[in-house]
This record gives structure tokens, sequence and C-alpha cells, in this order.
């Protein structure tokens, strides 16, 4: 039985979202579908109004960090930005309402409550999101039926610096996971390389856990989490990034740094309801109190022997931690 997404619309909230393609199959392999995946994924956030923190776009699924504020009033020329970026400066509807605002002076009362409805909600954001992407595809492999396998996942995350960054390495060293590089500013579809290569909307991403200032600092800071560093100090020589390794020590119920298990498959990060500290937690038990048995006294649970000592999850998998 599905479970209810945790979302809360009166505060800002950051959501960790996954989604995958029908039967696993592999169609997001070719660069042109990542490129127009990553140009959509833009486009909605900025009509919605959505932070983009980070993200993965890999062959079979993708991943995506996301910051969503709550409502708030907009002008009428800021809800006219937004209607542009999304469809156009010449679409019919930005045309539309460039005339409202020409003759009456202000956007009809119907078009601003139609728009809005889609703005500042992360489910509204994923649906119309995959939605295009399937059209798209679909339109350019002469294909017809569903794109994706299933509803999106999403975990609710403390927006909170060390708990979002936690999140986002796990996000940006899923190609590394998957052996396709050994650096993650290698592989092209994820928000670490587009910001070590300059590009402002991932490096404001980053800069939202990491504190504002030059971008190679910022960067720089971030890539810190990513790897971990023996004496020499350079990433990608260190035999902790050796992944086989890694498993070694889990398996062998041995210690192992943050940057070590972000290297694992960590099933808490995708199914583990909400993410951040144990007063977080235990506010999210108390807000969803009606989404648990009657039998649980409390949210927090811990991260199996994972080493992140400071965060919590409100779900206990029955299932190995990590793959």
């Amino acid at each position: 039985m599905r479970r209810p997404r945790l979302t809360l619309s009166e505060v800002t909230c950051v959501y960790h979202c996954i989604s995958r393609i029908v039967a696993g199959e592999f169609l997001l392999s070719e660069a042109t579908a990542k490129e127009s995946l990553l140009n959509l994924l833009k486009r909605q956030a900025a009509f919605c109004g959505v932070q983009i923190i980070t993200y993965s776009l890999m062959s079979n699924h993708f991943h995506v960090l996301t910051r969503v504020p709550h409502q708030t009033e907009l002008s009428d020329q800021a809800l006219l930005g937004r209607v542009k970026a999304f469809y156009g400066k010449t679409a019919g509807e930005t045309r539309r309402l460039q005339e409202s605002i020409a003759t009456i002076g202000k956007i009809l009362d119907e078009d601003r409550t139609r728009l809005l409805k889609r703005m500042n909600n992360v489910s509204t954001f994923m649906k119309e999101l995959k939605q295009s992407f399937s059209v798209w595809y679909n339109k350019k492999h002469n294909r017809y039926g569903t794109l994706w396998s299933e509803r999106f996942r999403s975990i609710l995350v403390q927006d909170r610096p060390d708990v979002v960054r936690t999140v986002a390495a796990y996000i940006d060293l899923n190609p590394v996971r998957a052996g396709m590089v050994e650096d993650p500013a290698d592989y092209r579809f994820c928000g670490y390389a587009a910001a070590a290569a300059g590009n402002a909307l991932e490096i404001n991403g980053i800069a939202s856990f990491e504190g504002d200032g030059e971008w190679r600092r910022v960067v720089g800071k971030y890539r810190e989490t990513l790897f971990c560093r023996t004496g020499a100090g350079h990433a990608g020589g260190t035999d902790e990034l050796n992944l086989e390794k890694v498993r070694e020590i889990w398996n062998a119920h041995g210690e192992m740094s943050q940057s070590q298990a972000l290297r694992l498959s960590i099933r808490y990060l995708i199914d583990g309801a909400a993410l951040g500290s144990q007063a977080f937690a235990e506010e999210m038990f108390e807000r969803f109190r009606d989404r648990f048995g009657p039998k649980r006294k409390t949210g927090a649970r811990r991260l199996g022997r994972l080493p992140f000592k400071q965060l919590r999850t409100l779900r206990q998998l029955r299932v190995s931690a990590v793959r």
C-alpha cells in the first residue's frame, strides 16, 4: 500500500525526490535525453518557485534535492516572469497575461488563481516535470504509453546545513556508486559538476548550505564532504574511494567515515520518510501522528550502524540499510 508523502505547505521545506523509468529501462542513457530533462527541470523550478539545490540524472532514474518555499504574494510582474521562464516570451499564456496588464492594469484574478495553484508545491512540481518530459520523449522516439514506473518518492529533509549537505552529497555521488566516474565533477549531469564548471544556479544551490562566498571556495568546501582524504590530501587516488573496500568495511561491521558511507546506496536517504535531528524527527512524528500505528510512542529512529550520529529518520527499515 502506498504511504502518503510527508509535505508541509505553511513553511519552507527541503525534499529529496526520486523518480524511476518504467521497468528500470535505461531510457535516459542518451545525452540528449538528460539535457532535455535538465532543461525542463530548471524551467519547471523557475515557474513553481522551487530552488534546485542539487540533482543527479542517471540512465534509468533521477534525483533532485529541492527547497520549496511557502506560498507568498507575487506581484503581477513576478508572476509574468515565472510564466515567461516556463512557456517562453511568445507563448499564448504569456501574451494573455501581458494583454491583461496592458488593458486593465493587472492579471485577471482567475488567471492568477489558476497559476498560483501550480506553484510552491513539490507534488505539482514533480508531476508536471515528469509529464512534460514524457511528452518530449514519446514524441522524439515515436513512442506512446507511460514512461515512469511509479509516482515519485520523496523524503522530507530538515533544512539545516549539515543535514542538507549529507543528502546533497549522497545525490551527487550517484554516478560514482554506479561506476560511471571516479569523480562526480566528471559527470556533467549532476549538480556538483555543473557548480564546479561555474554555473550560477548550481553554485547557489550549494551555497544555500555551505554559505556565500567566492564560487571556488563554496564548491571546494563541499568537495571535502564528497571525498575521503588521506595524507596526500588528493581525492582521486585514495584507497577510500574504492567502493569494494567501503563494502568490505560495512560487511565486517567496521568503522567508516561519513564520506565513505555516502558511497553506499543508503536506503534511509530514499525511504526514510523524514530526515533530520532527533528534535526534527519527533516534531514530524507529532505533525503526522495519524500516519503511524497507535502502538508507536516516539518518532526518531537511528540510521542503523551508519556513521551519521546526529541524524534520525522517521521510518525504521525492515530490510538492509544499504544495497
